[in-house]
């Protein structure tokens, strides 16, 4: 094959090569910045919980000002505000109380209103919704029963009786779970399951619950489950037990039963993962849940993402939904090999050119292909160890290279071919000198290839 014949397809390959090299390089090297994923699976939950300032706070939920509740307190031991919701043993809290002063205000206050609450000087202890506070204390359940006793019932009897006697410095009595349970009614079982079937959801009177958020809902539970609505119950009135009892008719049917802002878990696998969805949410979530006054759709919501993450956990053994996989990180182990094997094809291709010249060329013209021959592969070989201060020098200089060797093939004057390889052997050595490494200074390295 003739030299002219050969360069017709062998140059345009060469370049595309080389083209396909830096590409794979760029991607490479952008890749590394993702981060490691050790998760078992990437949970689709939204990152979004609950607003701990203003989310929460009620339009309707007021207090009267500082010196109102200043005189109410010094006139009686415990002050309930209208909208207050906390309820407790009261024989069990005034066996300790002494002169013990509780104020109780409405959930859903919003951080002023807040603030005038805790402003009444004269009040020991200070019930928002069902957050206890008192002095520098604040008095939390930290189990399950407390939680539900608090979110269910209103009840706040052992967070009294903890903060009164750490404020008296004396023994806390054992906590004491006061929540009584009850099977439902037949008549009530039935309604409940007549909208069950029809719906997937039971909203009982005075609950707040308009609707199941539809995301969160098919991520959490796939296969769908069924949910009961219920307002909070008076402290002191049995629960009825629904989640048992639909689970023994539907054992394999996941139940989400709410009493107020309490939610518990029934069904298949619930003897482990309830108890772990419910310590885990009420554990994150209980404060501000304690003071605020949010319906019950927004802490289902919550709630359900939160199943969402537990399930992609893959503690429960259940089952994950497909996940695509991920091309750029199925194609990683594989692009430095296609980088090398891309840079020894354009120096096999370099190669071959430089030992195939045209001879019908003068003697200053045939040092041409020589040269960019050598300029192009120095290009390639520091284009690995370049950084963000020497790529545009090196940038500059292939840019230079392309314009040498597009005037070697049209033939232009070989005075304007030099200075093209003049000004891309300039570029190079800035690059070379950036980087540190003297052998990579064009007139080094071109003499060690042709020595």
């Amino acid at each position: 094959m003739s030299a002219r014949g050969y360069r017709r397809w062998a140059e345009p390959l060469r370049w595309t090569v080389l083209g396909v090299a830096v590409l794979v390089l760029v991607v490479f090297l952008v890749a590394q910045r993702q981060s490691i994923d050790v998760s078992y699976g990437r949970s689709p939950a939204s990152s979004s919980g609950v607003d701990t300032d203003t989310a929460g706070a009620s339009d309707q939920a007021t207090v009267p000002s500082v010196t109102e509740m200043t005189a109410l307190v010094a006139a009686a031991p415990v002050v309930r505000l209208p909208g207050a919701v906390a309820s407790w043993n009261e024989e069990r809290v005034r066996a300790v109380a002494g002169d013990t002063r509780i104020l109780v205000a409405p959930p859903g206050l919003d951080k002023d209103e807040r603030a005038r609450v805790r402003d009444v000087e004269n009040a020991t202890i200070r019930v928002v919704g069902t957050e206890v506070s008192g002095g520098l204390y604040q008095a939390s359940a930290d189990t399950l029963p407390g939680w539900r006793a608090q979110f269910a019932t209103g009840d706040v009897t052992d967070l009294l009786l903890t903060l009164i006697t750490t404020l008296r410095k004396e023994p806390a009595p054992a906590d004491r779970d006061e929540l009584r349970w009850r099977e439902p009614s037949g008549p009530e079982l039935t309604a409940v399951l007549t909208d069950l079937r029809a719906t997937g959801r039971h909203v009982a009177p005075g609950a707040t619950l308009t609707d199941i958020p539809e995301t969160a809902a098919r991520n959490a539970f796939p296969d769908g489950a069924w949910y009961v609505a219920l307002p909070p119950h008076r402290f002191g009135e049995p629960l009825p037990r629904y989640g048992p009892a639909l689970s023994a008719r539907f054992p394999d049917q996941p139940v989400v039963v709410m009493y107020g802002l309490w939610i518990e878990y029934h069904g298949p696998g619930a003897a482990d993962f309830a108890e772990l969805a419910g310590a885990s949410f009420y554990g994150q979530f209980a404060g501000v849940l304690s003071r605020a006054d949010y319906p019950q759709r927004n802490v289902l919501g919550v709630y359900l993402h939160r199943v969402t993450d537990i399930r992609y956990a893959g503690l429960f053994e259940r089952p994950l939904p497909y996940r695509p996989a991920d091309p750029l990180r199925v194609a990683l182990p594989a692009l430095p090999w296609l980088f090398a094997g891309c840079v020894a094809a354009f120096l096999i291709l370099s190669a071959r050119s430089l030992r195939r010249p045209d001879r019908g060329l003068g003697r200053r013209r045939d040092t041409a292909p020589v040269r960019l021959a050598g300029l192009t592969a120095l290009a390639v070989e520091m284009s690995l160890l370049t950084d963000a201060g020497s790529n545009p020098a090196l940038t500059r200089g292939i840019v230079t290279l392309q314009a040498a060797r597009s005037a070697w093939e049209e033939k232009l004057p070989a005075r304007h071919v030099r200075t093209l390889l003049d000004e891309a052997a300039a570029e190079l050595d800035d690059t070379a000198r950036q980087v540190g490494i003297a052998s990579y200074r064009p007139d080094n390295y071109l003499r060690g290839r042709l020595s």
